[in-house]
């Protein structure tokens, strides 16, 4: 590949603003690293959605999308900056990657894929408006806040049963509904499912509509072989069909699973040098806001050693004109 010697250049470029990729800014940061965070929308990810996060140590309630702007200011104010643009390719040029943007490219000596993935959604009425609201994408996160209610959860395989199952313990009642006549679930999940007095479920059907006006007060459901249409009055919609990652840009590169998650060892490292991935984005995450804060620690920790050891870098006013040369 040409070089390409007018690119800024960072020591540690961050793909993805959610939890793992802010916690990664900080980390790098705060090692004097030069740091830019690129984020394609606005920072916080999947958590910048959420109404209140109950379950981050340290803080008993905090707005979603405050959590994730305090996160910012704290690693702008240590150096870290923030760019934004989509994310198309990541190309090696000698030990540095390019990272390429639809706002321009970037020189990087460690990458760190922070992109995390978004839920497979609904796609029906109501569901956008409604999502922080009694539409939710994790009973681990939002089921305490529907203690004693009646709830639906939407899906049949393996996080939709173990979800689901986790549900039973605050609600009064949740019904499953599934599409098909059959679970995708694995058969322990299964079994614990079909034993759990609090779950009802719902064969055949798709939800077609998610009412309420402040909050989740009802789904419109169809029943696919009768055609009939009729109402749940539930408190919350939980939807569990799915995720993706935002990996796309990446196909080929990277080794994945199936599903496109990022394979990684225990300090973030995938098979390329310099190449990280935190977060949801990486196989066989836990998708919990502190879990993905603890990988971007542990990927901008090895990151600056990376750099140390590779470069013989050691650590400069984290800012692009310190950074660049």
């Amino acid at each position: 590949m040409a070089n390409t010697p007018m690119l800024p250049e960072y020591d540690i470029v961050i793909v993805g603003g959610g939890p793992a990729g802010l916690a990664a800014g900080l980390y790098a940061a705060r090692a004097r690293r030069a740091t830019l965070l690129i984020e394609r929308k606005v920072t916080g990810g999947q958590i910048a959605l959420t109404s209140d996060v109950e379950n981050y140590p340290g803080i008993e309630s905090i707005n979603g999308f405050e959590l994730a702007q305090t996160m910012q200011r704290q690693a702008e104010k240590y150096g870290m900056e923030t760019a934004y643009a989509d994310v198309t390719a990541v190309d090696q040029e000698g030990p540095r990657h390019i990272v390429r943007t639809t706002e321009g490219d970037y020189r990087a000596k460690v990458v760190i894929l922070t992109g995390g993935a978004d839920y497979n959604r609904l796609g029906v009425p109501g569901e956008d408006r409604l999502t922080g609201f009694g539409v939710s994408y994790c009973a681990t996160c939002d089921a305490a806040f529907f203690r004693d209610q009646t709830v639906a959860v939407v899906g049949g395989g393996d996080a939709a049963m173990d979800e689901g199952l986790f549900v039973t313990r605050y609600v009064k009642k949740a019904y499953i509904i599934h599409r098909r006549d059959t679970l995708r679930a694995s058969a322990i999940l299964q079994e614990r499912a079909f034993a759990e007095p609090k779950l009802e479920f719902v064969w055949n059907t798709v939800v077609e509509e998610i009412l309420g006006d402040n909050a989740v007060t009802g789904a419109r459901i169809r029943n696919l072989v009768t055609g009939e249409v009729s109402r749940l009055d539930v408190s919350a919609v939980f939807v569990f069909i799915g995720m993706t990652p935002n990996t796309g840009y990446l196909r080929g590169k990277l080794r994945m699973d199936g599903g496109g998650h990022i394979f990684v060892n225990e300090w973030m490292e995938t098979d390329i040098p310099g190449l990280y991935a935190a977060g949801d984005i990486r196989a066989n995450s836990a998708r919990q806001v502190v879990t993905a804060a603890g990988d971007g620690a542990t990927a901008a920790i090895r990151a600056d050693h990376y750099i140390t050891d590779t470069f013989g870098a050691l650590p400069k006013l984290a800012s692009a004109d310190a950074a660049r040369g």
